[in-house]
């Protein structure tokens, strides 16, 4: 049986789907009992266990042969930093007293570098807690999210405009569907190593802003541009979004990262190249159903 934490949220739904999928015994991790029953229908045990409670967390993994964990993202707390302490610490101390066989951890692309790159330091947080805790451990460092241009999708649908944080507009970098992460994740979980290993994950390309649009004119059937938000406006329409003070200076360090090159999969040449499989035609035309 393998425990799989969030799948309340796109990475973990996908985790556990591609188990259930391949007849695997799942026991989904959830804060609350109701965003449960989905899974129950389909089979799965249900836990109910937040992340920062240790105690919960071990009753939870406790026989498991693996488990799917991360650090849930938290724009709207007022520390989403000290909270990854917090979440860290609580993995670690239930994944020893369970004596979980292994775990599968979300982390980011350059989660290896010590600065410089806003929100992705609190997966380094994580991972550098479990490192140390002498348990097998496979990092996944996701690239950027397809399902990031979620945020915008209705706007493109609305306005034939795609607002892009990411710049400049023909600049392509790596993005990966987390739909690819659910399966990366799922197969990994279904492996024997020791010691600790890292995916760098990416998708089948790499995408820019402008291929990002192109892929929803073509799903919506009308042009649709991309158009670079100014730096200047960030924090205003962070804040609509209900970011925190502490989140808005993590994204936007984050994005400054992501713009300038320094966040990227180059800097840790030891972590294993994957691709995956999902091209962002797929993504964005769910994304534009959503939006409709």
């Amino acid at each position: 049986m393998y425990v799989v934490a969030g799948a309340s949220g796109n990475t973990g739904a996908a985790v556990a789907r591609t188990l259930i999928q391949a007849s695997e015994r799942v026991r989904v991790l959830v804060r609350d009992a109701a965003k449960g029953e989905i899974w129950a229908r389909q089979g799965a045990e249900v836990a109910v266990a937040d992340l920062t409670d240790a105690a919960a967390l071990t009753a939870a993994l406790f026989g498991a042969l693996g488990a799917y964990l991360l650090n849930p993202p938290g724009y709207t707390t007022e520390d989403p930093f000290r909270d990854a302490e917090v979440v860290a610490d609580a993995i670690a101390q239930a994944a020893t007293a369970a004596r979980l066989p292994k775990l599968v951890v979300l982390s980011s692309v350059a989660a290896d570098r010590p600065g410089g790159t806003g929100m992705i330091a609190t997966n380094r947080t994580l991972e550098r807690r479990l490192a140390g805790i002498g348990l097998p451990v496979t990092f996944i460092r996701a690239a950027y999210f397809m399902e990031n241009w979620a945020e915008v999708a209705g706007i493109a649908a609305a306005e034939g405009v795609l607002p892009s944080f990411l710049a400049p507009l023909d600049r392509a970098i790596p993005m990966v569907a987390t739909a690819d992460i659910g399966r990366a994740a799922a197969e990994a979980l279904r492996e024997d190593w020791a010691g600790q290993r890292t995916i760098a994950l990416q998708g089948p390309a790499a995408y820019a802003p402008n291929d990002v649009a192109a892929a929803f004119a073509r799903v919506l059937g009308k042009p649709v541009q991309a158009v670079a938000v100014p730096e200047a406006g960030w924090a205003e329409a962070l804040s609509h979004g209900g970011f925190s003070a502490r989140s808005i200076a993590g994204f936007t360090e984050m994005m400054r990262g992501l713009n300038s090159g320094h966040i990227d999969f180059a800097s840790d040449p030891t972590a294993e190249p994957r691709r995956g499989r999902e091209p962002i035609d797929t993504v964005v035309a769910t994304l534009a159903r959503g939006a409709a």
